[in-house]
């Protein structure tokens, strides 16, 4: 291995703090990777890391060549970047982190057709409603919903989902439909373990109203919740990109219509370098451009009347451009 692909195992190493996240990510055995560093650092005759059998920490002279080969890393990427950039023809392979119901839905059809664009380019997606770390997990990009706790990621705005309250006919016609959002306290109210936790935001004529719900299930899994919504478990209030076909075929009722809450947003993150890769910048671009042609995925925000979806009777850092 030369140089400075042991440069960049070791930047990786110390980035993940793990040997065998990294041996994972480069497909190799994890003795390989030990070999290599020993390799760097008998190269070099002074020790980059300091090992234990639980964690690894930086020497100071590991700091300070940690440093200088993220530099040189930077520089060599943004070369290559400015190389491709005339080619208009990005390489490599792009990692991408994206809910599941989601990714079904929405990512799978535009990476095939971002990938038709650029055909020399892998595509790895992973579909997963955990937030992955993505600099850990070795992860490009990902696509995230609501409000982003501070982190050192960077955050794009890429689009917008409507949410709705929606139940069973069923489940109504044996518990009654809410009029306010109030009556929810009487409910029993399915959550998204990962999101909305137990207070669900609503808007009235006066402004946000926040309901702090209960029932007896809970999923981290947007599919898992609609399923159990359509087997009359009760109320849950979901993107509604999630459930349109339910509602327009009758087999989900959309309640509280007149209550409905903000969009709830849609994000792409990506690790914060000095230096973006082109293929996440080109890959975010894509996908914010595809977003806006998308009804669903590019909700208006009108004053009120709050907009509502139709049902059949009876039933970091963000970077907002």
């Amino acid at each position: 291995m030369d140089r400075f692909k042991l440069m960049k195992l070791f930047v990786r190493i110390v980035e993940t703090g793990s040997f065998s996240a990294v041996a994972r990510e480069l497909d190799m055995l994890q003795p390989s990777v030990s070999k290599h560093m020993n390799m760097l650092e008998q190269s070099l005759g002074v020790r980059l890391l300091n090992r234990t059998t639980r964690k690894i920490s930086l020497t100071d002279a590991g700091r300070e060549y940690f440093e200088r080969c993220q530099r040189i890393i930077d520089d060599v990427n943004e070369l290559e970047t400015e190389v491709l950039g005339l080619q208009n023809k990005p390489t490599g392979t792009l990692r991408i982190s994206s809910p599941v119901a989601f990714g079904q839905i929405y990512m799978l059809p535009l990476l095939l057709s971002f990938r038709n664009q650029f055909s020399g380019m892998g595509i790895d997606i992973a579909l997963d409603d955990r937030y992955a770390d993505l600099v850990q997990e070795g992860f490009d990009v990902a696509i995230r919903f609501g409000e982003l706790e501070d982190s050192q990621l960077v955050a794009r705005h890429i689009g917008s989902s409507a949410r709705v309250c929606v139940a069973s006919a069923s489940y109504l016609s044996k518990n009654g439909t809410p009029q306010t959002p109030n009556e929810l306290k009487n409910h029993n109210c399915i959550t998204y373990t990962h999101l909305f936790s137990s207070v669900w935001p609503f808007r009235d004529a006066k402004g946000l109203v926040s309901i702090k719900v209960a029932g007896n299930f809970r999923a981290n899994s947007g599919y898992a919740i609609r399923d159990a919504v359509m087997n009359d478990v009760g109320i849950a209030l979901v993107p509604a990109l999630l459930v349109k076909d339910e509602i327009e075929s009758g087999t989900l009722v959309s309640i509280l219509n007149d209550y409905a809450p903000d969009p709830i947003r849609i994000t792409a993150v990506y690790p914060s370098t000095r230096l973006t890769p082109r293929k996440v910048k080109l890959f975010v671009d894509f996908i914010k451009d595809e977003f806006v042609k998308v009804p669903l995925l590019h909700p208006t925000k009108p004053s009120r009347p709050v907009p509502r979806l139709r049902s059949k009777p009876g039933v970091v850092v963000d970077v907002n451009r």
